[in-house]
């Protein structure tokens, strides 16, 4: 294998972000005191959730803005009285506490780190993002993680992937050996074709490639992604 430095997003990449969110969510409503069904009530705060990580990543808000925003206007559009500041508190809290991994997750690291060095590239929010690993039970396979809280930028931004790469140990960095696994097209795949590195796209559930980021490789399931990057070499 060519690689020595392996990138990894870790949100629905390595851990599955959409089942802790939704634990998340629904113990957070219960301690603020609403009960019942509360999945059309889930389903708009991802609607609004979505769309302002997509405003982050575009500049245009700050994540601290964010944490919050996303509550008050979930309260706002459903007539809901409640304290947008204390639900993202207690949000966070729950978050680093509702890890669940992805399939393949464990073997994976483990098998990468015994032939050079992980790391965690993430659009998260910092300290969170180091409790939900420390959690995971990752993190003995993890050399470092770099959040866009951290740098300032935030994925695709290629300085974004430049502050990642100064945080590798294990050896002086180059291009050629470093190579990015993650989900999403617009911010891990075409980040890594901006910055010049080679890239897995993680896609389980089959999706088409409508954009114009170009992974060196796909996959369905993480225990994939060893022997797509064994093939990258040969073909290299």
């Amino acid at each position: 294998m060519k690689h020595r430095l392996f990138l990894f997003d870790l949100d629905d990449t390595l851990l599955d972000f959409k089942a802790s969110e939704q634990l998340s969510f629904v113990r957070t409503m219960g301690e603020l005191g609403l009960q019942g069904d509360l999945e059309p009530l889930f389903q708009q705060y991802q609607a609004i959730n979505l769309a302002l990580w997509r405003a982050f990543e575009a500049g245009s808000v700050s994540k601290e803005v964010l944490k919050v925003e996303r509550f008050r206007r979930t309260f706002v559009g459903n007539g809901l009285d409640l304290d947008p500041a204390k639900a993202s508190s207690l949000y966070l809290e729950s978050l680093s506490e509702t890890v669940v991994l992805v399939d393949g997750a464990q073997a994976l690291c483990e098998s990468l780190a015994a032939c050079g060095e992980v790391g965690i590239i993430t659009n998260g929010v910092h300290h969170i993002q180091h409790r939900r690993i420390a959690s995971s039970g990752l993190k003995g396979h993890i050399s470092f993680v770099a959040t866009s809280e951290a740098c300032g930028h935030a994925k695709p931004d290629s300085r974004f992937f430049e502050f990642s790469a100064r945080m590798a140990r294990a050896r002086p960095f180059a291009r050629h050996e470093t190579v990015i696994v993650g989900d999403r097209l617009d911010a891990d795949i075409l980040g890594a074709n901006r910055f010049g590195i080679d890239s897995c796209w993680f896609n389980p559930g089959g999706l088409a490639n409508d954009s114009l980021a170009l992974p060196s490789c796909e996959v369905r399931a993480l225990d994939q992604v060893v022997p797509a990057l064994r093939q990258l070499a040969l073909a290299a």
